[in-house]
């Protein structure tokens, strides 16, 4: 039986020592993502000239969550997450590191590229899950939704920083972006080494068997099953993964359109992460502010009218403001759900249901990815245009319509609810 050390303490998360350590090394490692995933379209593009390549190799990345999730979730509730956390950024240093050791020896290859790509996706299902699930043992509950905004806060800083670094990296050598990425993977293994707290409550641990997994498994579809609201807010975010999946991928084909250099397709997806940094705080004040159903709803359709904005850009600059405008409302919907799911979840449970809510949202991923890449190459750029700004509309109905999320109750009436 593992000893428990209690949860943290009521205290300012910038006095709480270890979510510092926590919060600063993802700072660093979502850097190094950031730069590492700028780059990857870019080289791909430049290796085979073909977009439905650049799509189908980020797509290869988010395969394992529809192959993992299940198994990863129940198993992230037996293991040491911590131990699972240390593991899973070591190897994915030494994956992004055989990238510019490929490079300097002149021997890179599409497929190690789609090899790289596997491996950063799937020990990704691994840490993500367990880094959900460790995060209300590391905060108080109270603290939950300022820790879940920053750091979203965190990731668009990363973006700010990674983006135009990344574009900058690639300009002087293709072999830097993924030597930081893997750089920042090491500086995350060294944080949470020195991270003191307990990332699971006590708990018995019977011998494993596939049996008991699928047990294990059953449990967390069935008390998703027996939410409707969590399961309705699942699928609504699989299908704004599938219209903003490839969006990245988009703006770099529009931005190339438009005569724009690497060095400045980073700069406008910095300029964007300006708004995501401003919209995990407006999202704090969102949550504090307005209902669950109202804040979803509003949202839903600010996105409808931003969104062609940044689809049908008609210069660099006005895409990087739209999509600077776009992040300033998104997290919003994603915060409120994502706060509201977890308070739900109790601990024993947290890897098992996140686990089947990400692997239907995370679904919607690769789909999009991939879509992204074939409407591009085969209907050019506003076709593709319309048929994702049609998604976002859709979207936007079902969420207004949906009287499971115009009259949510308040967590505190339904978070014991059991299967």
């Amino acid at each position: 039986m593992a000893k428990t050390i209690p949860p943290a303490q009521s205290v300012p998360l910038w006095r709480n020592s270890d979510y510092m350590l926590l919060w600063s090394g993802q700072l660093v490692s979502s850097v190094g993502t950031q730069v590492s995933q700028l780059a990857f379209p870019l080289f791909v593009l430049a290796l085979t000239h073909s977009p439905v390549q650049a799509g189908l190799i980020g797509a290869v990345r988010l395969f394992p969550y529809l192959l993992l999730s299940l198994p990863a979730g129940a198993l992230i509730d037996r293991w040491n997450r911590k131990r699972v956390m240390l593991i899973c950024d070591t190897g994915r240093a030494i994956s992004m590191a055989s990238i510019p050791i490929a490079l300097l020896l002149g021997n890179i290859s599409l497929i190690q590229l789609y090899v790289v790509s596997i491996i950063e996706g799937t020990l990704m299902v691994f840490f993500n899950l367990a880094e959900v699930a460790c995060l209300p043992q590391v905060v108080t509950k109270e603290q939950l939704s300022a820790a879940l905004a920053q750091n979203y806060t965190t990731y668009s800083v990363a973006s700010l920083f990674g983006s135009s670094l990344g574009g900058l990296l690639y300009s002087i050598s293709k072999v830097f972006p993924f030597l930081a990425d893997a750089v920042s993977y090491t500086a995350s293994v060294i944080s949470l080494f020195f991270i003191k707290a307990s990332f699971q409550e006590q708990r018995d641990v019977s011998s494993f068997s596939f049996y008991k997994l699928w047990l294990d498994i059953r449990e967390g579809l069935l008390w998703l099953w027996h939410q409707p609201l969590i399961r309705l807010m699942a699928v609504m975010i699989c299908g704004y993964n599938i219209v903003l999946a490839g969006s990245g991928l988009f703006m770099i084909v529009l931005a190339q359109h438009l005569h724009a250099s690497a060095f400045a397709i980073g700069l406008v997806f910095s300029a964007t992460s300006v708004g995501g940094i401003a919209g995990s705080w407006l999202a704090a004040w969102v949550q504090k502010h307005l209902s669950f159903g109202l804040s979803l709803v509003s949202v839903s359709w600010l996105m409808v009218i931003l969104v062609p904005l940044l689809f049908f850009a008609p210069t660099v600059l006005v895409m990087g403001i739209a999509g600077a405008a776009f992040l300033l409302v998104f997290p919003s919907y994603d915060l409120t759900q994502m706060t509201y799911r977890i308070r739900m979840i109790p601990d024993r449970l947290q890897g098992r249901v996140n686990s089947v809510f990400r692997l239907i949202a995370m679904g919607g991923n690769p789909f999009g990815l991939s879509l992204t890449g074939f409407l591009l190459q085969s209907v050019g750029l506003t076709i593709a245009g319309i048929v994702f700004v049609a998604g976002f509309v859709i979207l936007a109905i079902v969420t207004t319509l949906s009287p499971h999320i115009r009259h949510a109750p308040v967590v505190a009436e339904v978070k014991n609810v059991g299967i």
